[in-house]
């Protein structure tokens, strides 16, 4: 698969996650994690759960 193709699923996967995380008090620097889907998985679980999960350092 050629090069560029990656980055443009990268961009397609960073900017939505860019926009939504704000609205779940999370940083939205998080959003470059999601090239990978090992990191996608466990953030889409803290997305859906976030009234019941707190992470140290970020909520107060």
């Amino acid at each position: 698969m050629p090069m560029w193709l990656y980055l443009i699923m990268a961009l397609l996967t960073i900017i939505p996650f860019w926009m939504f995380l704000p609205k779940f008090n999370l940083p939205s620097w998080f959003a470059i994690f999601t090239i990978t889907p090992f990191t996608v998985i466990p953030l889409l679980w803290v997305m859906a759960y976030r009234d019941k999960v707190t992470i140290p350092g970020i909520d107060k």
